[in-house]
């Protein structure tokens, strides 16, 4: 099954341009070492933003962020982007670079939790049970399913465990609409593109063009942790004191507003 292009060429057109505008482009030039730059999740757009401005006071600057998939991310860092700070929606993608003496392995640790959920457009009358022998294909009917790459991206990775774990994988595989990241998925359904999409819960909750129809039994995927690091090529003093602020009090809050369970011990 092909990614994205097997929904046609309005809908790669769709999500091209709205993942362009949603995500920051990763730096490929040298970095600007008087700037934290930050390499995060498309999922953590939302929370991150808002604690970026909440920490400025704390850390001395705001960070630059990009987001986009982590594989994507961690791919980036493996071929030399500047970036201080590594924040995967998974363990697998952390650990590429954790194998490869790309971070500092004194400083990685689990920050966040979250769940996958089914979503549709928000003037959807579709019901959900994400049980075996539920429909998913017919709920889908002549539409797609909205999905993050499920060879690279972290949630379309556990969508797909969860799929299998249902034996559902089989009757949707030729419906998928596969994205570059884990928000192009999300507005392919937004927009009506997609009859259904599989994102983080914390998606669902930052896009008013979707609502929740269904949530995935945590025990049909892996657990979906969010680890942080800061890489081996850290040039930027202030990066300690960004990474302490990810765990005040403020930043939990921020995180919890978006649905993140928060995993990492509060700052001292």
């Amino acid at each position: 099954m092909g990614k994205i292009k097997a929904t046609g060429l309005k809908t790669l057109m769709a999500a091209g341009a709205l993942s362009a505008l949603l995500i920051a482009p990763v730096p490929t030039a040298q970095a600007d070492d008087s700037q934290i730059v930050v390499f995060a999740a498309a999922s953590l757009k939302n929370a991150l933003d808002a604690i970026n401005a909440a920490c400025e006071a704390d850390v001395g600057e705001t960070a630059k962020i990009s987001y986009a998939s982590s594989s994507a991310l961690a791919k980036q860092i493996e071929e030399g982007a500047p970036a201080d700070v590594f924040i995967s929606a998974d363990l697998d993608w952390m650990k590429y670079l954790s194998d490869k003496n790309l971070i500092k392995a004194d400083t990685e640790e689990q920050l966040l939790g979250n769940r996958i959920v089914l979503v549709a457009p928000a003037d959807s009358t579709a019901e959900a049970r994400l049980e075996k022998g539920f429909d998913l294909a017919g709920l889908i009917g002549e539409g797609r399913l909205a999905m993050g790459d499920v060879q690279a991206v972290p949630a379309g990775k556990y969508g797909k465990a969860a799929l299998e774990a249902l034996d559902m994988w089989g009757s949707v595989e030729g419906k998928l609409a596969q994205a570059e990241n884990v928000r192009a998925a999300l507005k392919l359904v937004a927009t009506g593109e997609a009859a259904a999409g599989i994102v983080y819960a914390t998606d669902a909750v930052a896009e008013p063009g979707v609502k929740v129809i269904a949530t995935f039994p945590e025990e049909t995927h892996a657990p979906i942790i969010y680890p942080v690091a800061q890489t081996a090529d850290s040039r930027d003093e202030d990066t300690p004191a960004f990474l302490k602020c990810l765990h005040t009090g403020k930043a939990r809050k921020l995180f919890e507003e978006q649905g993140f369970t928060v995993l990492a011990p509060a700052a001292n």
